[in-house]
């Protein structure tokens, strides 16, 4: 009798902590659904209230009944507005012409830059690579007066500036207001945070194998096809986070557009400028008028949207690269 009420009580022992463990188990899992939903929405509330501010019509606003869910709606004039204000047509061409091509050369180039710095040793390597590291620590406020001062009238090692002094004759040319100054220190590797994409690449081809080089250099390829051939090929992962980083970094960036340019300027600057283009545009802006704030709300959607598009249409392939490229010091 007392072996059969011990193992009853034995039994009973089982069965509740096996209990007590799937409560624990279950209460883990709610608190981390609760946890992740909390993060969630301090994450998504920002878009969330510039979209459903940027649907609201004036006198919506005067509801304060209705926050999320507006009761009375102005979709086309909002969005009208803000895009006569940001001259979008004009601004998405300028973006496009100066910032995206500049943002695609630049992954060209410091794919090249890297390629050389992950595999071949050359004489100052080290002083290099502390360079390339100061490019990334220095930011770029402290190189806007030289930057300007040299594209004013271009020169090249001081080679033109030496042509002048000597015949009198000045081959510079100012290359401010255009393209070029945007596109001249991407081909070059020495773009917008170049040295970080620089530094993606190098630790991404440090990591691919060198039988798949030495084979190609057996079967007679020198190193530009073998970078061509074998390494492009095998980078489809970093490239398209550096793509999406690079697209980013340009499509946010106003203060150099802004410094470059004196007319056309690309959406980032029309954005930033936004208030003067209202005031500018026969309507009375008000910045602390909350029914003027359906306007900058819905400015704020035009310029995100494409780039949430393309990380939206990327993001499978960016995740994994994320996960394959192992970014380690």
């Amino acid at each position: 009798m007392e072996t059969f009420l011990n193992g009853i009580s034995e039994k009973t022992a089982v069965l509740l902590k096996s209990k007590s463990r799937k409560a624990g188990k279950w209460l883990y899992s709610l608190f981390r659904l609760a946890f992740l939903i909390s993060v969630g929405f301090v994450v998504i509330y920002p878009l969330f209230y510039m979209i459903v501010t940027s649907l609201e019509s004036n006198t919506a606003f005067l509801n304060s009944t209705r926050v999320w869910i507006p009761n009375e709606l102005d979709i086309v004039n909002n969005y009208k507005m803000a895009m006569e204000c940001l001259s979008f047509g004009k601004a998405i061409i300028s973006t496009l012409k100066n910032q995206i091509v500049a943002a695609l050369l630049q992954v060209v180039s410091c794919s090249v830059v890297a390629y050389g710095f992950a595999r071949f040793e050359f004489k100052g390597k080290k002083i290099k690579t502390a360079l390339l590291f100061l490019t990334i620590i220095l930011p770029d406020m402290m190189l806007l007066i030289p930057r300007m001062v040299n594209y004013s009238k271009l020169d090249f090692l001081g080679i033109l500036g030496l042509f002048n002094n000597l015949t009198g004759i000045d081959l510079r040319i100012d290359i401010i207001n255009s393209v070029w100054t945007f596109w001249i220190p991407a081909l070059f590797g020495v773009g917008l945070k170049s040295g970080i994409l620089i530094y993606i690449y190098i630790q991404f081809f440090k990591g691919l194998p060198r039988e798949l080089e030495e084979a190609a250099w057996v079967d007679g390829s020198g190193p530009i096809r073998t970078f061509i051939s074998i390494a492009l090929p095998s980078s489809g992962v970093v490239i398209i986070t550096v793509v999406l980083f690079s697209l980013i970094w340009h499509w946010n960036d106003f203060t150099l557009s802004s410094m470059y340019l004196s007319d056309n300027f690309p959406l980032a600057v029309m954005l930033n400028n936004f208030e003067f283009a209202m005031n500018n545009h026969s309507y009375y802006f008000v910045p602390r008028q909350p029914e003027s704030m359906a306007f900058v709300m819905a400015a704020c959607v035009l310029f995100v949207t494409p780039m949430l598009i393309v990380y939206m249409i990327l993001q499978r392939w960016f995740i994994e690269s994320i996960d394959r490229i192992g970014i380690t010091g």
